[in-house]
């Protein structure tokens, strides 16, 4: 395995640089202070073929590969982690799912609009009182004639309010049964779906987080992913790849926060000198770009394994495991490094801090990824 960034890679993390820098970073503040979703910035994304990274060529996608994608997700992540939040899950989850499970049919109608950012995604696995424990769901969905009905509601929802098309898990058989969930496909206006409480986050406040309801929501048969019962194992596969996408936000962050802290380390002057030159500085910079480094290997091997086809389940949770831990360490030590300016909305260190702490939350806890990496090794 070679994780040196192939020419490809370098084009696309300068691409996302000179993007981020016109189009992002002017904005973070303003977005993140009124926690406006900027749905016009993903247009554009989708036009720089960002919200379709992963997907074939011939669905309007870019075609690459899943250390291509590390290289997206955390070089937008450097400039915002919110937007690299947005795009991770519309790419991994919603469009994920649909790529990995769907039928041709449904490929040809959803991918190309997912692709270009045209439709936007959202993923509903997450209950009120289940969080991990899927098996337990509430929402529910029976047949009837060529139809299903979807009652229920799912919560932390990426999207859950502006996504145009979201693939929802329902519960159509027994309680606990990993045979009895499946997967469908539910498109924004139909007649029983709607948007909830929109969640007020400590962090990534430019993703929108919310409620998905659904009141006997009819949708035609044909919008069933896979078979009847797949659902909570397809699932788990997603969420294989959806870690690897926290392991490339959590990544993102904790670049940004270092970059930050090591221009103001060589710019603040005490004492007549850097404080850099400072061992109690240094020490904490070595030990960030140590860290940083270690996460990025540790991701780029579950991304290498997940396009090679590879089983990586293990490797994926020691990769959001140890990024996201390494995010809120590196967002720590740039707000210290900054001292009191780090504490306000005046230097960026201040957002990746607050953003930084729920990649240790988000598709599952850092306590989840341990019981994974167990069971694997235990086996």
């Amino acid at each position: 395995m070679n994780f040196q960034l192939t020419e490809m890679q370098q084009q696309v993390a300068q691409m996302i640089r000179d993007f981020g820098r016109s189009h992002i970073l002017p904005h973070v503040l303003e977005w993140d202070e009124s926690q406006t979703f900027p749905r016009e910035l993903f247009t554009q994304l989708g036009q720089q073929g960002l919200m379709g990274v992963l997907v074939p060529t011939e669905y309007g996608g870019s075609g690459l590969t899943y250390p291509d994608y590390v290289t997206v997700i955390s070089e937008i992540a450097r400039h915002c982690g919110a937007i690299g939040l947005s795009v991770a899950a519309h790419n991994s989850l919603c469009t994920g799912h649909i790529l990995q499970f769907g039928n041709e049919a449904q490929k040809q109608k959803y991918l190309p609009k997912l692709a270009s950012a045209e439709w936007i995604g959202a993923w509903g696995l997450t209950e009120p009182n289940t969080g991990s424990d899927a098996m337990n769901m509430k929402c529910v969905a029976h047949q009837e004639g060529n139809e299903w009905v979807i009652n229920g509601g799912k919560c932390w929802i990426t999207h859950g309010k502006s996504g145009d098309v979201a693939v929802v898990i329902a519960r159509t058989g027994s309680v606990r049964d990993s045979h009895g969930m499946t997967a469908f496909v539910v498109e924004r206006g139909t007649p029983g779906f709607s948007g909830g409480k929109k969640e007020n986050k400590l962090g990534m406040r430019a993703s929108e987080t919310a409620e998905m309801i659904f009141d006997n929501c009819r949708i035609p048969a044909e919008n069933m992913l896979g078979n009847e019962g797949e659902g909570f194992i397809q699932s788990m596969k997603v969420l294989d790849g959806g870690r690897i996408s926290i392991a490339a936000l959590s990544l993102g962050i904790a670049k940004g926060a270092y970059d930050a802290a090591l221009k103001y380390s060589k710019e603040r002057q005490q004492f007549d000198q850097p404080i850099c030159n400072f061992q109690g500085i240094a020490f904490k910079l070595a030990d960030m770009a140590t860290q940083i480094e270690a996460a990025e290997l540790l991701t780029m091997q579950a991304a290498w394994m997940k396009t090679a086809g590879q089983k990586m389940t293990r490797e994926a949770a020691m990769a959001k495991y140890y990024a996201s831990e390494v995010a809120v360490k590196v967002a720590t030590e740039a707000v210290q490094i900054f001292g009191g300016y780090g504490y306000t909305k005046d230097f960026p260190v201040e957002k990746f801090y607050r953003d930084a702490k729920l990649c240790t939350i988000g598709e599952g806890t850092s306590e989840i990824q341990k019981i994974v990496i167990a069971r694997e090794a235990l086996k």
